[in-house]
């Protein structure tokens, strides 16, 4: 996959249970922006329901099928997916190398289980949903109850009333990624 190509690209890992909003919301406003969204499982062409059962997908790729470094972008909507997720080592191990990359990683609700699972979380400034603040609290990172936390290239919400700026957020900092490759494409060339 090429550099352009890969910058287009956004993994979204889901399982069943999903906050349907939490999903819906972000999807189509990165679909409308340009970005292609997989949609991430256990097992490709798998179909999963929202915890609200408005929402009803079917998963483009599996994860062993996949390799976080070819994702400009990681979307772990909320819900029941996260903790259904975090009990499978190979979701966790995605999250660790998609963070590596330095792009950006947003997650809403209780997407930040994932981050703890994978203990990323030390040091970081993020937000959750309330139960989940506690446990960030307990694992050492700094938590703030606002609607969007940005911490490098961490992007965190707590609910679906957050939802509009969550997305914003997230498709600002995947237009700062692109334009920063872009510049470093440009200076590479000119050389």
């Amino acid at each position: 996959m090429s550099e352009s190509t890969a910058r287009k690209k956004i993994a979204c890992l889901l399982a069943d249970g999903f906050e349907d909003s939490e999903f819906r919301i972000p999807y189509d406003r990165l679909k409308n922006t340009g970005y292609d969204v997989e949609i991430i499982g256990a097992q490709a062409d798998q179909e999963l329901t929202g915890y609200k059962k408005r929402e009803v997908v079917t998963t483009g790729f599996a994860i062993d099928d996949v390799d976080p470094k070819s994702f400009a972008g990681l979307l772990i909507p909320g819900g029941q997916s996260p903790d259904h997720l975090r009990v499978d080592q190979r979701f966790v191990d995605f999250v660790k190398e998609f963070d590596a990359t330095g792009r950006p990683l947003a997650a809403v609700c209780h997407g930040p289980q994932l981050l703890l699972s994978a203990e990323l979380q030390r040091g970081r400034t993020l937000t959750a949903w309330p139960t989940v603040q506690g446990d960030l609290r307990q694992a050492g990172a700094n938590v703030k109850d606002e609607p969007v936390v940005v911490d490098r290239n961490w992007i965190t919400s707590r609910n679906p009333d957050d939802l509009d700026a969550f997305s914003g957020k997230f498709i600002e900092a995947l237009a700062h990624g692109e334009a920063a490759t872009n510049r470093d494409s440009a200076r590479v060339s000119a050389r």
